[in-house]
């Protein structure tokens, strides 16, 4: 009698856990998981899953600018403020909607609408106005984004728009013409950031007199020219300057410590300036 004869079954094919109706030989030098080709991301030894690649990627520390900031690729801030400021000019060109009378700033609201201390940093007198702020702040904001890392520069714009503003409303003498002037404009913000790149190059020795030029010559049209703030271009240098110096020579095992101080501290300083001249004022 004949036995009948005997077939042993092949083992199974390894297949991806992504894909499993793929069948994949090539496997991750991590997880030892089986990968497909859709799967695959090149790494130093062999190749990676996706999720592996995915936990080094969220392990890794975040590269550093010169002067700690978190580097990130694209103005992203700079063009999403010009954007705004653009979107707002628009707004403002609307008969009836009343975008200025709600948003731009006046010493003798300011104590009771504080949100105009920032939003008249949005607003602009005319195209020509909106666009030399814009011009200037994106050669000279794009690259002092860069230099500083997103949050700190976006700290140093709004903060400067503020300084400006708080200067404005402390020299503004109640029941003076002063008192009940309108101001609008990012120069303020824009006077912040000359500042910062006379800061930024004096820091690290390169020539400033490019910079200082550029600083005179518009704090001469601001004390000159007619219907123009220099106390908010004023306001903007100093807190802008001031910011930025504490960025520049914070020490660097502990720059992150001191530049979230030196920003909540300029920050309080101004709240400060601002709340003690309402009081006086009252």
């Amino acid at each position: 009698m004949t036995q009948p004869p005997t077939y042993h079954s092949q083992e199974q094919a390894p297949v991806c856990p992504r894909h499993p109706e793929r069948v994949a030989y090539v496997r991750c030098q991590r997880c030892n998981h089986p990968v497909c080709p859709s799967c695959q991301l090149p790494s130093p030894v062999g190749v990676r899953c996706v999720d592996c690649a995915s936990a080094a990627a969220a392990s890794r520390r975040p590269t550093r600018t010169v002067l700690g900031g978190v580097q990130a690729s694209g103005a992203k801030v700079t063009v999403g403020f010009i954007g705004l400021c653009v979107l707002v000019y628009l707004l403002q060109q609307v008969p009836g909607l009343g975008v200025t009378r709600w948003l731009a700033f006046n010493p003798a609201l300011a104590a009771t609408e504080p949100w105009r201390f920032l939003t008249t940093a949005l607003l602009h007198g005319s195209p020509l106005h909106l666009a030399f702020n814009m011009f200037a702040l994106w050669v000279v904001g794009g690259q002092l984004e860069e230099v500083l890392g997103r949050w700190r520069y976006l700290a140093l714009l709004l903060l400067s728009a503020f300084g400006g503003s708080a200067m404005i409303y402390l020299l503004a003498t109640p029941g003076s013409q002063s008192w009940v002037t309108w101001t609008v404009g990012a120069s303020g913000a824009v006077f912040g950031l000359f500042a910062t790149l006379f800061v930024v190059q004096r820091r690290f020795g390169r020539d400033t007199s490019a910079v200082l030029g550029l600083l005179g010559l518009n704090l001469v049209i601001s004390f000159v020219g007619a219907n123009i703030s220099w106390q908010g271009h004023l306001g903007g240098l100093l807190a802008g300057a001031a910011l930025a110096s504490v960025y520049a020579w914070a020490p660097r095992e502990r720059r992150t410590q001191v530049s979230v101080a030196g920003t909540v501290g300029l920050a309080g300083l101004l709240l400060a300036v601002v709340v003690l001249r309402a009081f006086l004022a009252a």
